[in-house]
């Protein structure tokens, strides 16, 4: 048989022009891909929780730090507009809006609020410390510890515009909300490459919630009927049908980010309970610091003593502010202010979060009277690590 010979410079030619063809391609494809190991300059963090549930307390050991730029439920004006759609219809307008607010885009809100606008008109803006200190206002410093009255007193007449130039001064960007009900509507976010975010899943004892709840009836009937999708209809939630969505929406998340989940969320979520919170809030406020790369300081320790170890459980015209409280009290009160009818109630509808979120059901009146007798289970040995997580599940 004849063999063909081709000259080595041939060869040579056409291994040449395919290196530097390959070269060329991998160049092309390496500009379009994002470069996982440079960051954002930002760290952005999403408090994720449900109504009554403490988070406008943890919003506030965030907010009051002096690196971060806080928002509290900006999502409020989407439900606020859009109110005859059900949560889930609003899922991806929200998520949209809370996207724009991380990269410090204010312009999202032209949708959702009039033209000419001031601090004042940003639902719960005194809330934010950022929004109280300059650049945003003048009357504080980064440092201060601020309060919302006056707060409102001194800078509610500042132009909107201020909001997005205090926005990019800060290393973290917080958002508290409480208006998703399934983590992977927020997928999206955890793999946008222009975003570093982390979630801090806030869970409460579904039975305080309910005792919190019935504090604010009103305040919440809109956000009900949208919950229940009830097409703009208000809902008071005498049924518990909204708490049962609450408790589902805490066990998809939390088994979601748990049980087999994607890569990407590798050190990006934690899960926090209230009552841990309460009964040793410098531990678990540094551990939520630590994983937000926040460092916690004296003037800030001072401050959450003082807050977390007030005299009472907090009146009823309390019920959206921080004060100073009785954390503990708060957290068992309804132990003695829910009939055990109503109980029983919550626990048949919010049973499977109970269990899985690691607080202890009540069999009589007799239990839940008996401050003795702890409700508030151990963390679990098993509990979920991510030094255990294996990608390739």
């Amino acid at each position: 048989m004849a063999r063909i010979r081709i000259p080595s410079t041939i060869v040579i030619i056409f291994v040449t022009v395919q290196t530097g063809f390959l070269l060329f391609m991998y160049a092309r494809y390496s500009s379009f891909m994002p470069q996982s190991e440079e960051k954002p300059s930002q760290v952005h963090i999403l408090i994720l929780s449900s109504w009554r549930s403490g988070s406008s307390f943890v919003g506030q050991l965030f907010s009051q730090h002096p690196s971060v730029f806080y928002l509290m439920e900006p999502a409020w004006h989407v439900w606020v507009k859009m109110y005859q759609n059900s949560a889930k219809v609003l899922h991806m307008a929200v998520r949209d809006l809370v996207r724009s607010v991380f990269l410090c885009d204010m312009s999202v809100f032209d949708a959702y609020m009039p033209w000419k606008r001031n601090l004042s008109d940003l639902f719960q803006w005194a809330a934010s410390r950022a929004l109280c200190s300059a650049p945003a206002c003048d009357s504080f410093q980064r440092t201060d510890i601020t309060s919302e009255m006056a707060c409102k007193t001194l800078c509610g007449r500042y132009p909107f515009s201020k909001v997005e130039e205090a926005c990019k001064t800060y290393s973290h960007v917080v958002i508290k909300e409480v208006r998703f009900f399934d983590l992977k509507v927020l997928y999206p976010l955890l793999t946008d490459p222009s975003l570093n975010l982390k979630i801090i899943h806030l869970v409460r004892d579904p039975r305080a919630v309910v005792k919190s709840r019935e504090q604010s009836v009103k305040a919440l009937a809109r956000d009900n009927g949208i919950v229940l999708s009830t097409n703009g209809t208000k809902v008071e939630d005498s049924k518990y049908k909204v708490m049962q969505e609450v408790c589902r929406s805490h066990v998809q998340i939390y088994e979601t980010a748990t049980l087999k989940p994607p890569n990407f969320l590798k050190e990006r979520y934690l899960m926090v309970r209230f009552e841990d919170l309460v009964r040793d809030p410098l531990s678990e406020i540094s551990e939520m610091y630590k994983f937000a790369d926040l460092s916690l300081t004296p003037r800030l320790k001072s401050w959450i003593y003082n807050i977390t170890h007030g005299q009472g459980p907090g009146k009823k015209k309390e019920a959206f502010k921080i004060t100073s409280r009785d954390a503990v009290s708060v957290s068992q009160a309804w132990r003695n202010v829910l009939s055990f009818q109503k109980v029983k109630k919550i626990q048949e509808v919010c049973k499977g979060a109970i269990n899985i979120l690691g607080y202890q059901l009540v069999d009589s009146e007799k239990e839940q009277r008996d401050l003795t007798l702890d409700l508030v289970l151990p963390r679990r040995q098993n509990q979920f690590s991510w030094s255990s997580f294996n990608p390739k599940h």
